[in-house]
């Protein structure tokens, strides 16, 4: 290819609009734009599935005072129907017999205190339920809006890509048209616009996907506009391992979900213990069928025999095998979870330091190809398809680093998730607002 000495001007005005405009992007005012915490907030006050586990949560809740109050008092009464007097009757007369009781059932001592906290426990594990889906959502939300700050850099720099080539293929037509190009140049110029035209399209679809995906955590119609997102914030490092686990160990609703079981099956198996002991029931009746007044009215206490031992040793038998399973199963997730938080760790820990390689080594190197392509270019030493090949080798460069920079959203987001917070490992706060 021919190398060209002329036109220099209007490159490097082309240059300096493209970097006056990203640097504009940059400082673009936030005021109509949307934050992770923002839409972490939204997505937990509208989401339908917790809704649902708030419902669930309330029936258990409203379990404890049915298993924690007395079975209803028993009235009886009866009469004997040969003493009702008729006319005509030669029969002696005598009283009207008839007999009145009101009964009330006693539970062992402890029992109705053990079925309360085993209906309390239980609501306690339907609580953790509610925690660990916000975890989730959150975790999803926040790792949506990583994707959701990518594509919109991503389109950003397209944009800025197919103008770089849209110039150079305007200029090439120009020199090919005096002779001073070939017309692969201009060929090859055409078929990259074709391929950016593409990949606009691939990036497009992305953002409606992404679009779809956070409206509908948001419970509203996917095709709802949504703000731009703000710049992500920065992580400047990790935090020490060994305190997230620990702080693992207290947070993660699952945990919390197991030790409520495990006091849930305790309490059971308390109560099957105490099923061995008799039930009282209490009452009081007025018979008058004696003829005696003094033995009319009568007072009385009962009492169930528990012969069948079987059911009571297999239900007690059933409870402690079940606090157990608890028991291992608590073991195994809290095995587990230290395994997903190292591996979330390295993660992170790796994506950090991606995100340092492009910013403190890739970024200023291609920053410094530019800066010699076009001194070549303007001494005449280098020619025109360099100095574009390296703006173009800028902007992918500055498109890998905003990559670089979701993923070490979305692993710091992981990372949380493993800890079981859903504040942000970052302390930064920014302000916006959800629609624009």
């Amino acid at each position: 290819m021919k190398t060209f000495f002329y036109s220099v001007q209007p490159m490097l005005l082309l240059l300096a609009l493209l970097h006056s405009g990203n640097s504009m992007a940059k400082e673009a005012k936030t005021e109509n734009t949307l934050s992770a915490r923002q839409l972490v907030a939204a997505v937990l006050e509208a989401n339908p599935r917790l809704e649902m586990a708030q419902a669930a949560w309330q029936a258990s809740i409203a379990k404890i005072d049915q298993q924690s109050t007395l079975d209803d008092p028993q009235f009886k009464y009866s009469f004997a129907p040969f003493t009702i007097d008729s006319q005509g009757s030669n029969v002696r007369k005598t009283e009207f017999g008839q007999r009145f009781e009101i009964s009330q059932k006693l539970p062992f001592p402890g029992k109705l205190h053990l079925r309360a906290k085993a209906a309390e426990y239980n609501a306690e594990t339907r609580q953790q339920d509610i925690a660990g889906l916000q975890l989730l959502l959150a975790s999803s939300a926040k790792s949506l809006f990583a994707d959701w700050y990518f594509i919109h850099q991503a389109i950003a720099i397209d944009k800025l890509k197919q103008g770089l080539l849209k110039e150079y293929r305007d200029i090439t037509m120009t020199q090919y048209s005096t002779g001073r190009a070939a017309k692969q140049d201009v060929l090859g110029a055409e078929m990259q616009l074709v391929q950016l035209k593409h990949q606009s399209l691939v990036l497009q679809r992305q953002r409606k996907t992404r679009l779809a995906q956070l409206n509908t955590l948001l419970n509203r119609p996917v095709d709802t506009p949504l703000a731009i997102p703000q710049q992500l914030r920065d992580f400047s490092k990790l935090p020490d391992l060994e305190q997230l686990q620990i702080k693992a160990m207290h947070s993660r609703p699952e945990l919390k979900a197991i030790a409520a079981n495990i006091k849930g099956y305790k309490s059971e198996a308390d109560l099957a213990a105490l099923a061995y002991y008799p039930d009282f029931k209490l009452s009081a009746g007025y018979n008058s069928l004696w003829d005696n007044e003094d033995k009319r009215f009568n007072i009385g206490v009962g009492i169930n025999i528990p012969l069948d031992q079987t059911k009571r040793r297999a239900a007690e038998q059933e409870a402690k095998a079940n606090s157990q399973q608890a028991n291992w199963q608590q073991m195994d997730l809290q095995a587990l979870i230290k395994q997903e938080l190292t591996i979330a760790y390295a993660l992170a820990e790796e994506s950090l330091h991606v995100l340092r390689l492009y910013r403190q080594q890739l970024s200023p190197l291609a920053d410094e190809k530019v800066a010699a392509a076009k001194a070549d270019y303007q001494s005449g030493k280098g020619d025109f398809l360099s100095l574009i090949n390296s703006k173009k080798d800028r902007l992918q460069t500055k498109l890998e680093t905003e990559q670089a920079l979701a993923n070490v959203h979305r692993r710091f987001t992981e990372l949380e998730q493993a800890v079981g917070t859903i504040e942000t490992l970052s302390t930064l706060e920014q302000k916006g607002r959800i629609a624009q």
